[in-house]
């Protein structure tokens, strides 16, 4: 191995780790699982390996010149493959909200740049980070609506601990075309009453009458005990 090929390992492998850390630092910013230096340690492994490919194997290679066929794409190939696991570990259910997915994305393109520095395609690299920022910084903030513009509000809903069926809550939600975008649920002791359990539901939906008669609809169950609405002013309706 020459000196010149020890400078461009060192530049490819520095490139991919400027690049990688550069996208983990949107993701550490808002606080993801995966985020500076997780970006930054799977571009440096992916082009680590791409260049493992390349001069990795070339005195074994030349020695067996007549029965080595070595195709430098296989290493690549499995580490696009491979890279899911790591991707997976980022993705979260809580309730019936799922998180993580954008943070897998990232790291499932955060390898493939590394790979494309390793390979040596710089511009293609960095074309491809700027990209991946810019979508993760600006169309994070965007909402895409088409039609009806959808309105999203909380609601607290006290049910008896005893004989209580969160399935019964939901198809109410479900029958009157309200998504439940998220949901949390804590125990509530209060004094002189029987245990309860409180579900905390960010909903979506489309129109306020919609709302009004699933709460009507919860009332009438009788587990049901007691239905708060979260205004946008911050202001609690118990109805």
């Amino acid at each position: 191995m020459v000196e010149n090929d020890i400078v461009i390992m060192v530049v490819r492998l520095v490139l991919a780790a400027i690049l990688g850390g550069f996208i983990g630092l949107e993701r550490e910013l808002h606080h993801h699982p995966a985020g500076f230096r997780t970006h930054l340690l799977v571009s440096v492994g992916s082009s680590l390996i791409m260049l493992l490919a390349f001069y990795g194997f070339q005195d074994y290679i030349a020695e067996n010149k007549e029965v080595v066929t070595f195709d430098p794409s296989r290493l690549a190939a499995y580490v696009v493959s491979g890279i899911g696991f790591l991707g997976a570990g980022t993705i979260l259910v809580q309730g019936y909200t799922v998180r993580g997915l954008t943070t897998a994305a990232s790291i499932w393109v955060v390898a493939g740049i590394g790979l494309t520095v390793g390979a040596g395609m710089y511009s293609a690299a960095i074309i491809a980070t700027v990209i991946v920022v810019l979508s993760l910084f600006l169309l994070g903030k965007v909402t895409f609506r088409f039609g009806t513009r959808e309105r999203k509000n909380e609601l607290s809903i006290f049910v008896d601990e005893q004989g209580s069926q969160l399935n019964e809550l939901i198809k109410i939600f479900e029958t009157h075309a309200i998504k439940i975008h998220s949901m949390k649920s804590e125990k509530q002791n209060i004094y002189n009453e029987n245990p309860m359990i409180e579900y905390r539901l960010v909903v979506e939906y489309i129109e306020e009458t919609s709302l009004r008669i699933a709460v009507d609809a919860l009332h009438k169950i009788s587990f049901v005990k007691k239905v708060a609405i979260e205004k946008e002013s911050n202001e609690t309706t118990h109805i």
